[in-house]
């Protein structure tokens, strides 16, 4: 297999392409500004010349509140940009994995499986939602839609290290307890998007398995490492973010044959025991 990696910089592109490498497959990254998925012609030269068996696309508008006040440019990214990575795998027959967000729903019921209602709360979500039908519409013999969720690892900004760092000179924080999710280390999350290639196209969840909150989540990172660190539970409406939160997002795994990743719990102690 010969793989093609968008968005290669990033948290999980720098995990996926380590994880490539480890299983011998052989990878190409394309990150800005060596590519720009809102040219279409650049993107389907760009898919051409490198001629993988798969594309995972991982190029993304991630700023959740950024994309409340700039929808427009935030779909050009995960809508249009999604859309036109879809038409160049297309037309280099290529398998894609576009990796989506449990942001797709409105968070008032779940946990969510694959077919469930989808009806963002935010920007953010429409604009990823957006790009899972562009890419089901322009390619649907060939794109495979990879949800995750609540993401954390090595090489980007994220919740777990920003709680570790806080720990350090403060006794107690404030994390929201109303908002519950499936906590997904990238390097978990790796594997899965792999054996996703494999898999007949459609919709898929790939998230740690098991639900907590962010409050919960915090007081897990700080037992695993012995942080003297307390947990004020707060709103997310205390917050008062630009852009609203599903309350709950949870993700099932329902697909036959779907890959389901370990406990969030055992995940996390992992990382954070690979981090001293």
């Amino acid at each position: 297999m010969k793989a093609l990696v968008i968005g290669h910089r990033g948290m999980l592109g720098t995990d996926l392409m380590a994880h490539l490498a480890d299983v011998a497959i052989d990878a190409t990254g394309l990150d800005l500004p060596d590519i720009d998925i809102t040219d279409r012609r650049a993107t389907i030269r760009a898919v051409s010349e490198a001629a993988p068996d798969v594309v995972f696309h991982l190029a993304a508008w991630t700023d959740v509140d950024g994309a409340e006040e700039h929808e427009e440019r935030a779909l050009m990214v995960n809508g249009e940009g999604t859309r036109n990575v879809a038409i160049a795998c297309r037309e280099a027959g290529s398998a894609l994995v576009a990796v989506s967000t449990d942001y797709v729903f409105p968070g008032t019921g779940g946990p969510y499986d694959e077919d469930a209602a989808t009806d963002p709360l935010q920007a953010y979500g429409r604009t990823k939602l957006a790009g899972e039908r562009l890419a089901e519409m322009e390619y649907p013999e060939g794109t495979r839609i990879a949800r995750s969720a609540w993401l954390y690892g090595a090489h980007g900004k994220n919740f777990v290290d920003t709680m570790l760092m806080l720990a350090i000179d403060r006794d107690a924080v404030d994390v929201v307890a109303d908002q519950t999710g499936c906590p997904t280390w990238t390097k978990d999350l790796c594997p899965a998007l792999v054996e996703i290639a494999s898999l007949p196209p459609g919709v898929y969840h790939a998230a740690g398995d098991g639900s907590t909150t962010w409050a919960d989540f915090a007081r897990e990172i700080f037992r695993i490492a012995n942080a003297g660190c307390a947990v004020n539970d707060t709103t997310t409406e205390a917050f008062n973010r630009p852009a609203p939160r599903p309350a709950v997002s949870v993700l099932e795994v329902t697909r036959e044959g779907a890959p389901r990743l370990r406990a969030w719990e055992d995940a996390l102690a992992d990382y954070i025991g690979g981090r001293s």
